[in-house]
């Protein structure tokens, strides 16, 4: 009779507990319709990936796609009994539940696969039994809805493996550059051993527990007869052969932010970064490294003309020993061809050790002989922050270093953006010269002074009240009221035409061409090219005392080629989610800025910049060509807008302080180098190509017709 009591009382306590932890559980049916948080890739316009939105980054796959081995480590190393159980380990949670009633610690660890699928998708983390038997319940609802294949795919997608991945799929891409199905027996193994402990057995942050905890994984495998001792031997000994990717947005950061901020106001940051959206952009990925390349390059050759100024931090005398300091540029994994801040850890006097995160970096003579130092121990000591210039091992180098030649960073920063005339498509995009150290945008933030830059507009009035090339201007001192401008050049060249005066930017007649037209037309035509800015009603703004974005800059110049036609600048041309469905199509908005015969005039002016005018180095590129150089007072802002056929590129560089780039730094000398060296890629393989006026000119001659 008491053995019944007990029965019962037990059998009602069970009962009691199935209520009160089961009442509150998910109904499992919802996740036969249940997706992952998945990540929204960015694409450029030849289809590659080059950015990606995510608060989990995650690749969804099947069973399939996941490598035999990667399954056979997983349950080797998490749950043995995985083919065989009904969700729940009896034997393992009755020994936890045992240790926490007897101990009054936490509930013990016995979770099969099925027991953290549940947990991570319905449940917190918190060590408790009641949250264990809920687990529990809700795994065996699981088992009894779907297969065992299914169950391990939901689990491979849903896991935990550090750094912001989830899911095998995403963990290979990251750690190793692969799929999960092409992982092999290190990797997998390596792989499966980081849910236990994401963090803790990081390979990346702890390198050495990484390592003996693949090698437990491979050891439970040869235990459970799913691979040979020859096998685990061999995998044992190798290294963990890391091949981090590289962050997918690192290529042009200030593009994908910029992508970020439209498509957040449009669909909303959750979709955005939960959905899997697929955004088709109007990146060209090969123009936005010739663009990355041609600021850097540039900005470094403007700090060697400057001469070496020194004035480093050093880490040691900022508290921080050369073994913990980590610089926000070490983020990504170095590579060649890399301009990053590294830290100085050993100097003799004619070589130089230092370190860009965990590689090693070597400096010889000959890469810091610009600075007019001899040896580097006068002017280099351990800890100094210095900027390189990272190259490929030498040959016969050892793999794991780096050459490097000195650079500067004295906070110079530059700017470019190119669209493609026909589209208003954004080509590329610069926003500044390191996005990890300032996300401010240069290119679509910064409002600067243009200079002359500016002149095109107050021409453009001009020629729309019927000024022409071959009209004369007389180029001599003059005042108005109590403004007196002055030629750059500081002479005059009395009566000149006005191509003549434009090609070589002359002040004066600019400043007689706005005082004619009238400013207010001057700033009308301004607005009709796109140019927001609020602009003063007085004549020095005629001289580029306005201040104006790049982004604005270069969309009104595209108007010239494209015949008086304002095509909007645009960054994404569609979206669609994870399925194909179409969310979001940008088309691009046309309007009218000037006239067909204005816009071919200003082409004539503007050819003849980079003919025989300021910018008549650009003929060395060979092609058809325009645009205007642009420099402000003292120095503060260097420009160069210009075009060819297909693209319009504008270039700054200046100091967001404000400060004087120093004497002679004219757009022609700090911008327009920039801008030919990105022309160079954007120009290439397309010689045929020609302006439309020279098409119709062409066309009219070829058919005898009167010109």
């Amino acid at each position: 009779m008491l053995v019944l009591v007990l029965l019962a009382m037990a059998v009602g306590s069970l009962s009691g507990l199935l209520l009160v932890y089961s009442v509150h559980l998910p109904q499992i049916d919802d996740l036969e319709h249940y997706r992952p948080s998945t990540t929204t890739e960015l694409y450029d316009v030849k289809g590659r990936v080059f950015g990606s939105f995510a608060l989990e980054r995650r690749v969804v796959v099947g069973y399939d796609d996941l490598s035999p081995l990667l399954r056979q480590a997983v349950i080797s190393i998490e749950d043995k009994n995985f083919e065989s159980h009904w969700g729940v380990n009896t034997f393992r949670v009755a020994g936890a539940v045992y240790h926490d009633l007897t101990s009054g610690a936490r509930a013990q660890g016995a979770s099969t696969l099925t027991m953290q699928l549940a947990r991570n998708l319905f449940l917190s983390n918190e060590r408790t039994f009641g949250r264990k038997l809920q687990e529990a319940f809700l795994s065996i609802q699981i088992e009894r809805t779907f297969t065992k294949q299914q169950i391990f795919t939901l689990y491979a997608n849903q896991i935990y493996l550090g750094h912001g991945t989830y899911g095998f799929e995403a963990g290979a891409e990251y750690y190793f550059s692969k799929h999960a199905k092409d992982l092999t027996l290190p990797q997998a193994a390596m792989l499966a051993g980081l849910p236990k402990g994401p963090s803790a057995y990081s390979p990346i942050l702890n390198p050495d527990k990484a390592l003996r905890r693949r090698n437990l994984v491979i050891n439970a495998m040869l235990e459970d007869g799913r691979i040979t001792a020859e096998q685990a031997a061999a995998a044992r000994a190798e290294p963990l052969g890391l091949m981090v990717a590289t962050d997918p947005n690192a290529v042009a950061p200030y593009f994908v932010e910029e992508v970020r901020r439209e498509l957040e106001k449009k669909l909303g940051a959750e979709q955005v970064h939960t959905a899997g959206l697929r955004v088709y952009t109007t990146l060209d990925l090969d123009l936005q490294r010739a663009a990355k390349s041609a600021v850097l390059d540039g900005l470094a050759a403007y700090e060697r003309r400057h001469g070496w100024k020194g004035h480093l931090l050093n880490a040691v005398a900022g508290g921080v020993g050369l073994a913990e300091f980590r610089h926000p540029d070490w983020i990504l994994p170095p590579q060649p061809g890399d301009y990053v801040h590294a830290m100085v850890t050993g100097v003799l006097p004619y070589q130089v050790t230092a370190k860009v995160g965990e590689r090693q970096v070597v400096l010889l003579e000959e890469d810091w002989a610009w600075t007019g130092q001899k040896a580097a121990d006068d002017f280099l000591k351990p800890g100094d922050i210095v900027y390189v210039h990272l190259a490929a091992p030498a040959a016969g180098q050892d793999e794991t270093e780096l050459r490097g030649t000195l650079e500067q960073d004295s906070g110079v920063q530059g700017a470019l953006m190119a669209i493609d005339n026909s589209s208003g498509g954004v080509l590329a995009m610069i926003g500044g010269r390191d996005f990890n150290l300032s996300q401010f945008n240069r290119a679509t933030q910064a409002e600067r002074q243009t200079g002359s830059s500016f002149k095109p507009y107050v021409y453009t009035a001009a020629v729309e009240e019927g000024a022409t090339p071959e009209e004369r201007i007389l180029d001599a001192p003059a005042s108005f009221g109590s403004y007196t401008p002055h030629n750059f050049e500081g002479n005059y060249l009395g009566s000149i035409t006005l191509l003549k005066a434009f090609a070589d930017s002359r002040n004066i007649p600019a400043v007689k061409l706005a005082e004619r037209v009238g400013m207010h037309k001057v700033i009308e035509v301004a607005h009709r090219f796109g140019i927001t800015s609020n602009i003063p009603a007085f004549l020095p703004a005629a001289l580029g005392a306005v201040e104006v974005t790049l982004k604005e800059q270069v969309a009104a110049y595209a108007v010239y080629p494209n015949d008086g036609l304002r095509i909007a600048p645009r960054l994404v041309k569609k979206v669609t989610d994870a399925d194909g469905a179409i969310l979001a199509e940008d088309r691009s908005e046309v309007a009218e800025a000037t006239g067909v015969k204005t816009a071919r005039t200003m082409m004539t002016f503007l050819r003849e910049v980079t003919n025989s005018g300021t910018g008549s180095v650009a003929k060395a590129l060979n092609h058809p060509l325009g645009g205007k150089t642009g420099t402000t007072s003292d120095f503060t802002d260097a420009w160069f807008l210009g075009f060819s056929p297909t693209v319009t590129c504008g270039t700054w560089v200046g100091y967001d302080g404000r400060e004087s780039l120093g004497d002679k730094e004219t757009g022609a000398k700090a911008a327009l180098p920039i801008w030919m060296d990105f022309m160079k890629a954007a120009i290439a393989g397309k010689d045929a190509e020609t302006f439309a006026v020279d098409e119709r000119s062409a066309a009219t001659r070829r058919s005898g017709s009167p010109r």
